[in-house]
């Protein structure tokens, strides 16, 4: 397959990349009642902790499902960029990376590392959520899973926004805890760039292009469906009027 020449059926750059920002205006969790509540801070320390606790969940995954993508795609090229997600996320030793990051979260928010590490709070609906992405990224032609990671796109505007609400409205939550959004706000521009040219440039039929969008959904269903369970378990009802942040 040619890498720099789209088939005559194929959508133009600019017509896939609005295809692709729209599912991230329509579908990115960043319009979930469960989020819209942390950031207006109305949720209760119970329901933080709950979250940072199914969190990590997902965050301990991502560097599973990377090396999943990087195992089944031939490009050396390819497997080169793709390589730093997994030592972003588990770092190159001791004491770094983004899981190391987000379990001083969890200590900066008063659990215990531990709790975290042996999953005791992860919720039914949040491990089937988080397995079926490291299935699909398992399952699907590489440049397809790649195409799903681009909710990177919509993440950094989302951390930028979470930092400034725990800040605000967290006041029990550590600061020293925050060094995962902070970092999270220039590494996903930086990601999603990287993911975004790769989808550019190796989904070269209008059936990839319908393919990536469709992945790029899918990922969005999956954050889509964390928060859903987390709500459940630990949040105020979706109907958050009945019961405005109460617990």
């Amino acid at each position: 397959m040619s890498h720099h020449h789209l088939d005559s059926d194929a959508w133009g750059r600019e017509a896939f990349v609005t295809r692709l920002r729209e599912v991230g205006t329509r579908r990115y969790h960043h319009k979930h009642p469960f989020h819209l509540l942390m950031n207006a801070g109305t949720l209760s320390a119970e329901a933080i902790r709950g979250w940072v606790a199914d969190r990590f969940y997902y965050q301990a995954n991502i560097p599973i499902k990377d090396a999943a993508i990087i195992s089944n795609c031939p490009i050396r090229q390819v497997r080169r960029v793709w390589l730093h997600r997994i030592t972003d996320h588990d770092g190159t030793r001791e004491g770094e990376g983004g899981i190391e990051a987000w379990l001083k979260l969890a200590e900066a928010c008063g659990m215990s590392r531990e709790e975290l590490l042996d999953e005791r709070h992860v919720l039914p609906g949040v491990r089937f959520a988080v397995d079926a992405y490291v299935n699909f990224a398992r399952t699907k032609s590489w440049p397809i899973a790649v195409a799903s990671s681009l909710t990177e796109l919509f993440a950094p505007d989302l951390m930028a926004n979470r930092l400034a609400a725990f800040e605000k409205h967290y006041g029990w939550v550590q600061p020293w805890g925050f060094d995962y959004f902070r970092r999270r706000v220039t590494q996903a521009r930086v990601d999603s760039e990287e993911g975004l040219q790769l989808t550019l440039t190796y989904c070269q039929t209008q059936a990839l292009q319908v393919e990536a969008v469709a992945a790029l959904a899918f990922k969005c269903d999956v954050l889509w469906s964390m928060l859903d369970a987390i709500q459940a378990g630990y949040g105020p009802a979706a109907n958050s009027t009945a019961q405005t942040g109460s617990h």
